[in-house]
């Protein structure tokens, strides 16, 4: 901390096509001061998330971002000063504390995290990230063994915990991600079955190629196209996990929407269901001790991707939004 000065990054102007670095600049206020009910954090790792994009649209589960104020984020952050009772300097919690240094926030919309370390991993496998993971393919997908697992950006920071969450439950899993480097990583690395190179351009075909026997759960990320290539080759009752649309985030979406819906809905009685991971965060604890489990064995791999420094926070979720990092990406300060 220098003085009493926090360093924020704000959102200046709401993009009409893709984000810039001109969309945001660097700003210094005074510290912030806690008021009653509240918590002085610092921040310490800022998450980076395709979401933060679709918080520019307008509301979505949370309110929109405007135009000149400071960015919003989830964070882990430490608490400096409290005055609230259940916190108290030290402690490390997760909040929405936006793109800054320093945040006041009440110590309701904070939660309390355990010391663990690296803590890294309570923004990854044992944050958000991990948890959509989770309750999105075991309560929505509903996967049984044997049966062929789909994801999309699968080399991100939820789709790489899919497919192994997947894998261990007994499932073919086929991954569906941007570049032979990161398609080769999901299968010599994380133990994908295949791995589809949406870049190559021929997705529906490589994707037959790929799950010959059909698909019985597909986990979608990213809508438009690849939902398009997908619905056909889903199998009767199969069920659709609808995690994001990151290809509607960020620029121009695609001129239609995915072709087939209802008509392929209807004939082959599928379940298409969107969430949001709050709805399941009454049992956060059981997820975390399946995911704490698989960490510990082996099973299940982390791969962080961190970039150091406030400043290059802007970059860092364009990078992301272009498909440039490989597990969760999140800022250091």
């Amino acid at each position: 901390m220098t003085g009493n000065v926090n360093r924020q990054i704000l959102l200046v102007e709401k993009p009409s096509g893709k984000l810039g670095p001109e969309h945001f600049k660097m700003v210094e206020s005074t510290l912030p001061e806690p008021k009653d009910g509240e918590a002085l954090l610092r921040v310490r790792y800022i998450s980076l998330d395709a979401a933060n994009r679709a918080w520019m649209h307008g509301a979505t589960y949370r309110s929109a971002v405007e135009a000149n104020s400071v960015m919003a984020g989830g964070a882990i952050a430490e608490v400096m000063s409290s005055k609230a009772p259940e916190l108290a300097p030290g402690d490390i919690v997760f909040g929405d504390t936006g793109w800054q240094e320093f945040a006041a926030v009440p110590a309701k919309h904070l939660t309390k995290m355990p010391k663990l370390e690296p803590m890294t991993h309570l923004l990854s496998v044992f944050g958000i990230a991990g948890l959509t993971a989770y309750f999105g393919l075991l309560e929505v997908g509903k996967p049984k063994q044997g049966e062929t697992v789909v994801v999309s950006a699968a080399a991100g920071s939820v789709g790489s915990i899919v497919g192994q969450i997947a894998k261990i439950k007994g499932c073919r899993v086929v991954g569906i991600a941007g570049g032979a480097d990161k398609c080769h990583w999901l299968t010599s690395e994380l133990g994908f079955d295949a791995a589809v190179d949406y870049k190559d351009g021929a997705v529906f075909k490589a994707l037959r190629a790929a799950a010959p026997g059909g698909i019985d759960v597909y986990f979608d990320n990213v809508g438009g196209d690849i939902l398009e290539a997908c619905i056909p080759q889903m199998n009767n009752f199969g069920r659709i996990a609808c995690c994001g649309a990151i290809s509607q985030y960020d620029g121009a979406p695609s001129a239609h929407g995915p072709r087939g819906v209802p008509g392929l809905i209807v004939v082959k009685r599928l379940v298409m269901q969107g969430f949001i991971v709050m709805d399941y965060m009454k049992d956060s604890q059981r997820a975390l001790a399946d995911l704490q489990a698989w960490v510990k064995s082996g099973k299940l791999k982390v791969q962080e991707d961190i970039i150091d420094g406030l400043q290059n926070t802007p970059n860092a979720l364009i990078g992301l939004l272009a498909g440039e990092n490989r597990g969760k990406r999140m800022v250091k300060l």
